[in-house]
């Protein structure tokens, strides 16, 4: 079986606009699972989690999966991998890149609090 490797990408806190986006070292992951927990949403806010490839020689980045908007607390579950069934939003059926780009995108500025790991299946 194999073993997760387990990452805080962002640590829960209040956030009201789009944070810093987080590249993750995936060389050895087979599969990525983002767990995105929401503890507080008082205004409603929307929030779009985009997960990109990278390409570390010219540093472009490509899409792999946007997940649906988060309006509200509760737990979401994003999956990548090369056997997952796809479903949008959700799960995207790709193989893991070596560098994974994370970045939450904030449709206002209203307050969400949230945080974000990561466990890569090596």
């Amino acid at each position: 079986m194999a073993t997760p490797k387990i990452r805080t990408v962002y640590s829960s806190a209040e956030r009201i606009a789009t944070p810093t986006a987080v590249e993750l070292d995936m060389i050895d992951a087979h599969g990525l699972i983002l767990v995105v927990d929401t503890t507080d949403d008082p205004a409603a806010a929307s929030v779009v989690f985009n997960i990109d490839g990278v390409d570390p020689t010219s540093g472009k980045a490509w899409t792999i999966l946007d997940s649906t908007a988060v309006a509200a607390t509760g737990t979401i579950i994003l999956r990548i991998g090369p056997e997952m069934t796809a479903s949008g939003g959700a799960t995207a059926r790709d193989v893991v890149p070596p560098i994974v780009r994370v970045t939450p995108v904030h449709a206002d500025t209203d307050a969400i609090t949230y945080s974000v790991a990561a466990h890569a299946t090596v």
